[in-house]
């Protein structure tokens, strides 16, 4: 099956509203995970600008949305830095606050030659995100997406998901690092995307493969969403909706990195959404986008820009599951 090329230049760029985490991650490039007691010698180290939140607001402004980040950094050289980054990509951190209390969020990321990593976030201040609540209603009027993941107060995101359900504004959840969804939210998302491991936690039902993803994101779906994604890496994603499920495959690619690839395949999908594509046509964006993501080192240098993904291999059809 076959799609139509995707537009580079939407005549209005639609307006996406991101509330979520903000990091300096310090990337350690390691041959392997050391096992317990052992040391061994890395081979590099560097402090790249990282955060799901700030990751997912970039994402969305380099496939060429409008973007509103809300959330916290600390009154330190990080949180200028991760400020610096974000206008470089024309974000608006209007709602971006600084905490004099905390320092900023960090990230410690173990990057294998292998490209797979492990990660230790310690929240900082991002545990002290406070809406205002006159503010974000006036953001999310007209918005094509609230996005939201689970790193900063569960309290203030599930206020967020009130406000933009009020307003008519679509809600896009990242449930990362994955916990429980108040009943009463469900039925207020419109688009889930969940990893394996996050659609077995919230389904209680295996989504290793294919056909089991299918099975959990029509469980997940049942619950009152319109929409789910389940992401499964190097086999690509299942797209669950009213139409019934596809598992949409990707390109094979050789992985460097695969930190921030999650974060810039939602980006992908919450923009072709915003403009008015497929669910199908933007589920095959967010993985060609994430394709070329694991292909470099870091998290935010490493999101492409829209012009790239869309001169990059497109995917294998999908198969309607």
């Amino acid at each position: 099956m076959s799609l139509q090329p995707l537009s580079s230049s939407p005549s209005t760029p639609p307006r996406i509203v991101v509330l979520g985490s903000l990091n300096m991650d310090i990337v350690l490039r390691v041959p392997h995970a050391p096992t317990a007691g052992e040391t061994l010698l890395g081979r590099s180290i560097d402090a790249i600008p990282g955060g799901k939140g700030a990751n997912q607001a970039v994402s969305c402004a380099r496939e060429g949305a409008q973007v509103h980040l809300i959330g916290c950094v600390g009154n330190d050289a990080h949180g200028q830095a991760l400020r610096d980054a974000l206008a470089r990509d024309g974000i608006d951190t209007a709602a971006l606050r600084t905490d004099p209390a905390e320092p900023t969020g960090t990230a410690l990321i173990l990057v294998e030659d292998s490209g797979q990593n492990r990660i230790v976030m310690i929240p900082g201040a991002n545990a002290r995100v406070a809406l205002d609540d006159a503010a974000l209603r006036t953001q999310l009027q007209g918005a094509a997406f609230f996005v939201a993941q689970f790193e900063t107060p569960m309290d203030q995101v599930a206020r967020a998901i009130d406000a933009a359900h009020d307003v008519g504004c679509k809600v896009m959840l990242n449930p990362s690092p994955v916990q429980p969804i108040a009943e009463a939210l469900w039925p207020r998302i419109d688009t889930l995307v969940v990893n394996e491991i996050e659609a077995q936690t919230l389904s209680g039902q295996n989504a290793d493969s294919p056909e089991e993803a299918a099975q959990a994101g029509q469980a997940l779906r049942a619950r009152g969403i319109a929409r789910v994604v389940v992401t499964l890496g190097s086999r690509g994603a299942v797209a669950i909706d009213a139409d019934g499920a596809r598992h949409h495959p990707a390109p094979k690619v050789q992985a460097v990195d695969t930190t921030a690839a999650g974060d810039t395949f939602l980006g992908a999908l919450a923009v072709a959404l915003g403009e008015g594509q497929s669910f199908d046509e933007a589920v095959r964006l967010g993985i060609r986008a994430a394709a070329l993501c694991i292909q470099q080192p870091g998290a935010q240098p490493s999101i492409p820009l829209r012009d790239a993904v869309l001169r990059s291999p497109l995917p294998p059809d999908w198969t309607t599951l």
